[in-house]
């Protein structure tokens, strides 16, 4: 398959950049996205035994944040890159979570689960690359149980003021700059592009309601670099 044939976003493309994908995450975004990270677990508001599904989990830096905050805690990461859950399931043997982390594969847009199943659904820079992001976020809403929260934290274009010319700047030179060089790939590229045309937090928060959630909170992150988003799922009518 050649790398014109891969869908960017898709698994098959972070396939290509599992390696360093830690790494270049680490150094473009000086290391601030673990404050972010814990700023997501943090507003699940957990109590003991809750069950997670962590989507987009990736190398599975979210899902061990998750698991490490309460002691029985149960996380089941998704995501369709199989190369970034090998890396993920090192990570976890590696911390001792291997029990109440599960790993599978799988995407955002049809999860296998039962209605109101998990106590908090996470997903970290993903539904950026999701390419039905209603169809996910109704997916979220349909498997949360009621009272349940739904995290999601994104990348964002700030769109104006002295810090939102340094963090554009960033965005559109650094990351993709550092992230090929370090990666040896050009899907660093892809991402500068794909937070550009993510929608702005107004309206993205519009579609989080039209799909069944209840947003709680929109909160900017470093000088609106990033975005997280807290919500809960509505009764249906």
């Amino acid at each position: 398959m050649t790398a014109e044939s891969v869908r960017q976003g898709s698994g098959q493309m972070f396939d290509a950049i599992a390696g360093r994908y830690d790494l270049v995450n680490r150094l473009i975004s000086l290391g601030i996205d673990q404050s972010w990270r814990e700023r997501t677990v943090n507003s699940l508001l957990l109590s003991t035994h809750a069950r997670v599904l962590d989507l987009a989990t990736g190398t599975a830096d979210l899902a061990i944040m998750i698991a490490k905050s309460e002691g029985s805690v149960e996380v089941i990461g998704l995501d369709p890159s199989k190369k970034m859950l090998e890396v993920g399931r090192h990570k976890i043997a590696h911390e001792g979570l291997g029990r109440r982390i599960t790993l599978e594969t799988g995407d955002a847009e049809q999860l296998r689960f039962a209605d109101r199943s998990f106590d908090g659904v996470t997903i970290a820079f993903g539904i950026r690359n999701v390419p039905d992001r209603e169809r996910a976020l109704g997916e979220m809403a349909r498997v949360t149980k009621l009272g349940g929260r739904v995290a999601i934290l994104e990348l964002s274009e700030p769109r104006s003021g002295l810090l939102g010319r340094l963090a554009r700047f960033h965005v559109h030179t650094v990351v993709p700059t550092v992230g090929a060089l370090l990666s040896g790939a050009p899907e660093y590229a892809y991402l500068q592009r794909s937070i550009a045309a993510f929608p702005p937090a107004e309206d993205f928060v519009q579609r989080m309601e039209r799909a069944g959630l209840t947003v709680l909170e929109c909160v900017p992150l470093t000088f609106g670099v990033c975005h997280l988003y807290v919500a809960t799922p509505r009764e249906r009518a």
